[in-house]
């Protein structure tokens, strides 16, 4: 009898120390969120497979389908498709954003667009009203396309680089440094 007491206690012990230990981030395959911290699984959890945000919705990373009104990937990257009125990707983004306002603080690889998209460098495509990046190897397609190091093709009303290896097609085309001219309209280059 006092052995089963004392099994009786162990298991309970062992049992809120499992309870009340830290949680660990974990993979989901899906989350719904109204706005955070009011979701299905907490913000520190990456989500590989489908993220639905009614309003705001932020996880550490993201591969797969997001769709909401303001969608959030802080520290991870994010992999896959994003659609919404904001995308927001503090880190790397590889795939499609394509929302009103597209910010990825660290580098694209592959495509943005929407009215506004900003983006720390890419590699691929900017498509919007106002395009504006530190460093690209692609193309540009906009109203006002900005770049500090530009390789490729930028197309739209005005285009400014302040270096570039590439081409500039509009209005108003500025190459701050080393170009053919450093204001030209229709067409600038620097090679």
């Amino acid at each position: 009898m006092a052995s089963s007491r004392l099994g009786h206690i162990l298991a309970i012990v062992f049992l809120s120390g499992l309870l009340s230990s830290p949680a660990v981030a974990q993979q989901r395959w899906i989350q719904l969120s109204l706005v955070t911290p009011i979701q299905i699984f907490p913000e520190a959890d990456s989500i590989a497979g489908v993220r639905i945000n009614l309003i705001y919705g932020r996880n550490v990373s993201m591969v797969g389908f997001d769709l909401g009104v303001v969608n959030h990937t802080t520290t991870g990257t994010f992999k896959g498709f994003q659609v919404g009125i904001a995308g927001i990707s503090d880190s790397a983004f590889m795939g499609l954003q394509h929302n009103w306002f597209n910010v990825t603080g660290g580098k694209l690889e592959g495509a943005q667009s929407g009215f506004v998209n900003l983006a720390g460098s890419a590699g691929g495509f900017q498509g919007g009203w106002l395009n504006h990046v530190g460093a690209i190897k692609g193309f540009q397609l906009g109203m006002v396309n900005y770049a500090e190091n530009m390789g490729g093709f930028q197309l739209g009303i005005v285009n400014y680089a302040k270096r570039t290896n590439g081409l500039q097609i509009g209005l108003v085309n500025i190459i701050k440094e080393g170009g053919a001219f450093p204001f030209f309209p229709i067409v600038n280059w620097s090679f």
